[in-house]
């Protein structure tokens, strides 16, 4: 069965840094791009960034840049998602999902015709002020 678990997520203050996983099974990890993105209730759900298959590039939305980091284990099956200097308009539900094309991942919040092949359930972050 192909799964990605996300942990990680819970109660952070205003100004503080919180580590997201994603655990992913039954898939070839490595042939998988990897994606972060989350949903506020009643909003859109967000791209937030991606990473290619070797980890060797990543790609972060503009809300992200310059303080956070995603970062995989191949070994380990885990993709991560360090957030710093966290605002309470970031308390969301954050995903991650898997595609084998980056560019899936990157529009999937745009493109209605690319939606990546797999998704987590979801870790809830709350950040409060």
């Amino acid at each position: 069965q192909v799964q990605l678990v996300e942990s990680g997520g819970g109660l952070v203050q205003a100004g503080g840094s919180l580590r997201l996983s994603c655990a992913a099974s039954g898939l070839t990890f490595s042939s998988y791009a990897m994606g972060w993105f989350r949903q506020v209730p009643g909003k859109e759900r967000e791209f937030l960034g991606a990473i290619i298959r070797s980890g060797s590039s990543t790609y972060y939305a503009d809300s992200l840049k310059g303080r956070s980091t995603i970062s995989r284990d191949n070994d380990k099956k885990t993709v991560y998602l360090q957030m710093n200097s966290l605002e309470t308009e970031e308390t969301a539900v954050y995903y991650c999902a898997a595609d084998h094309t980056l560019h899936t991942l990157v529009v999937a919040t745009t493109d209605k015709d690319s939606t990546p092949g797999v998704w987590g359930q979801g870790t809830l972050v709350t950040v409060s002020s």
